[in-house]
């Protein structure tokens, strides 16, 4: 079960996995926080008994810093210390108060063994305690705490072409986030600064201003991808489900960008026929990360 804030309160989903079957969508639930003295987490414990669940959630894009960094050459048991003297001059922040972790970049199979790149996820420990604090008050026991990119990679997971490389595009409340996955890893994440709100509120001039914005960020991520990873072929990029807004940036993206751009819904990759609501696009694009996120599948860990 995925448990993730947002501006108004929380959205949560819980999904079933039971291969080779489509990932199925068992409920999904909106918990408001702007009730006077309202404790949604408490309630959601409550509610959903929350203690049948493995539950995750995912961190706001302002609380945590995600930096690609060279992997070092270390025993695997020193990975993360060696990692956290590479990042000491990387942070806004210093490093003795950041919670870190990695996530492994796999180089080019067929290329001579070489150095390769990881990406480090490193947020304040004051924010990884508070969020501890929030689900432990409510006697939620919290299995994960994630990041939007991951759990946009594991979207992306189930959308690749097989042996092609995918970019994928979403927007929520924290802008847009952009993900290129191969084999279900995850080789490239920026953040666009444009949310569903400013796309929604502009037109004429300033509507094709925020399109050129986007696909000028598209340009740079993708020309960069290329360069840093020329052994993967990306198949296409993919825009995420976005509402009534998605129409017109799609047709802009694919006659403005060298590959081609196309729109999808959730109904491809989810078996959502026991949750109705989520034939709704614009339901589709605000439950899109907090399902993501309970696609988690615990792997190999670094």
């Amino acid at each position: 079960m995925s448990i993730v804030p947002h501006d108004e309160g929380i959205r949560v989903s819980h999904i079933k996995r039971a291969p080779p079957a489509m990932p199925s969508v068992e409920w999904i639930a909106a918990y408001p926080s702007n009730q006077s003295g309202d404790k949604p987490l408490e309630k959601i414990a409550k509610d959903l008994h929350a203690e049948r669940y493995q539950c995750t959630t995912l961190l706001g894009a302002s609380e945590y810093q995600l930096l690609s960094v060279d992997a070092p050459t270390v025993p695997r048991d020193e990975l993360k210390t060696a990692i956290r003297w590479r990042l000491k001059d990387m942070l806004d922040f210093h490093i003795d108060d950041a919670t870190i972790d990695v996530l492994d970049v796999p180089a080019d199979k067929n290329s001579p063994v070489r150095g390769h790149s990881m990406y480090a996820v490193a947020a304040r420990n004051q924010v990884i305690e508070q969020r501890q604090a929030l689900f432990g008050a409510a006697k939620i026991s919290l299995r994960v705490i994630d990041i939007p990119d991951i759990a946009q990679r594991n979207m992306s997971a189930l959308l690749e072409p097989e042996g092609r490389g995918l970019a994928l595009l979403s927007f929520d409340s924290d802008g847009g986030l952009l993900t290129v996955t191969f084999s279900g890893e995850l080789y490239l994440s920026r953040r666009i600064d444009v949310t569903p709100t400013q796309l929604a509120q502009a037109d004429g001039e300033q509507k094709a201003a925020v399109y050129d914005k986007i696909t000028l960020e598209l340009q740079r991520s993708l020309d960069h991808f290329d360069r840093q990873y020329h052994f993967i072929a990306l198949a296409k990029l993919l825009l995420a489900p976005l509402g009534d807004e998605g129409v017109g940036l799609q047709e802009y993206l694919a006659a403005n960008l060298y590959m081609p751009v196309e729109s999808f819904s959730l109904d491809a990759i989810l078996d959502i026929a026991k949750v109705p609501e989520l034939k709704s696009l614009d339901m589709q694009q605000q439950y899109f990360l907090t399902l993501g996120a309970a696609l988690r599948v615990e792997g190999k860990v670094l």
